[in-house]
């Protein structure tokens, strides 16, 4: 099949070291990487597993209500936060 591609920039540029790396032409280099690309492509997708984070126990909270941020930087801070 005879077709024009238009290929973005770093495309390009990674076909030709590619190209110069094997010292092949760019109908072979081409094929090959578009070859190797579809198949890819039709693979399913490795599963995943969802991570997890161990809670842990920080303790009761030292600062009492944290609803009211001017106190909790007061305690933590002292009044001079402002």
């Amino acid at each position: 099949m005879r077709t024009t591609l238009t290929l973005d920039d770093d495309v390009a540029a990674l076909l030709k070291r590619v190209q110069a790396r094997r010292r092949s032409g760019l109908k072979g280099t081409v094929n090959d990487a578009l070859r190797r690309g579809l198949l890819a492509m039709e693979e399913p997708p490795a599963p995943t597993h969802p991570f997890k984070t161990r809670s842990v126990s920080l303790g009761r909270c030292l600062v009492g209500n944290v609803d009211d941020v001017a106190e909790v930087l007061a305690v933590a801070e002292g009044e001079s936060h402002k």
